[in-house]
């Protein structure tokens, strides 16, 4: 590694990628606190009693997917668990990478599909599960494997799944809050008209508008809350392996081929170590990933790279 590489402030790096998910996760906080300001403006005080009632629907369902997220994972995309002996060069090198992160190993699958990709998953280290489709072990040689292994059990390091889990309640249940409520002020609207005639009527447009924005800023959030897991993983992934040649070379690889996985359902969109959604001009904005060429200059920064 080079002394430009040693010099690099990991930590400057990786306490600004968390502090941003930080404020990202505050900044759902002020939308929920805007959209309960926004009920009560519109139904009055007794209408908050329905908050608590969406949030628990969108606790029981994406909690429930967050508990059995390995099993649930391997399933989608199609997953095999390998076995210890069939492919013993790939559970040394997702072996040494987790001694160096202090990790115990966790499954490894592998994804019958041409294209080179990774993921990992599971609720915590002791349930984890990292696979690897067949294109990227054809693709890539052991430096730049060692790079996405240590890519993928950095997610599993910084809980990703868990801050994800908490991004998506949170937007989850905003979604169903106000798809309710809107319903109601069109069919059933008639009940408080009286009680509405005396509030502000800027203040009620307002609320309106609240109610309508409120689900698409949240989903907006909890996408740039994961691209800034994914630019956190790639910091971490070089402290593991002390190179950031190896993943710098495998994300150029990555940008090289232009083969997709079969398996491009956007609710499992966000773990791939490359997005297999579009990334045209107009998606970025609802990416899940930072662009490859700009995790691929962070990475270079790091080497000492021009």
């Amino acid at each position: 590694m080079s002394s430009a590489a040693r010099n690099f402030d990991f930590r400057k790096l990786q306490a600004g990628n968390r502090r941003k998910s930080g404020e990202l996760l505050f900044g759902m906080g002020i939308i929920v606190g805007a959209v309960v300001w926004a009920l009560m403006t519109y139904f009055g005080k007794g209408g908050v009693a329905i908050v608590p009632v969406a949030i628990g629907i969108a606790l029981l369902s994406v909690w429930g997917s967050y508990w059995a997220s390995d099993k649930i994972v391997l399933t989608m995309t199609g997953a095999k668990l390998l076995d210890e002996n069939e492919n013993r060069q790939l559970y040394d090198l997702v072996s040494e990478v987790c001694v160096a992160a202090g990790l115990p190993l966790p499954k490894i699958a592998i994804v019958e599909d041409d294209a080179p990709n990774a993921f990992a998953t599971g609720r915590d280290p002791e349930h984890a599960v990292i696979a690897f489709t067949t294109g990227i072990l054809r693709l890539m040689d052991r430096e730049e494997l060692q790079g996405v292994a240590a890519h993928e059990m950095s997610h599993v390091a910084n809980r990703d799944t868990l801050v994800s889990a908490i991004a998506a309640t949170t937007a989850g249940a905003l979604a169903i809050l106000t798809d309710f409520l809107m319903r109601i002020m069109i069919f059933g609207g008639g009940e408080r008209r009286d009680d509405r005639d005396n509030q502000n009527p800027i203040a009620l447009i307002a609320s309106i508008v609240v109610l309508i924005l409120a689900p698409i800023a949240a989903m907006l959030l909890r996408l740039a809350i994961s691209r800034k897991r994914e630019a956190l993983a790639d910091v971490t992934a070089v402290q593991f392996t002390r190179n950031p040649a190896g993943l710098r070379r495998a994300l150029e690889a990555l940008q090289a081929d232009t083969t997709v996985v079969q398996q491009r359902s956007t609710s499992v969109a966000h773990i791939w170590i490359e997005s297999p959604l579009d990334n045209s001009a107009t998606s970025k904005l609802f990416s899940t990933h930072p662009p490859l060429s700009e995790r691929i200059a962070t990475l270079k920064a790091m080497e000492g790279l021009s």
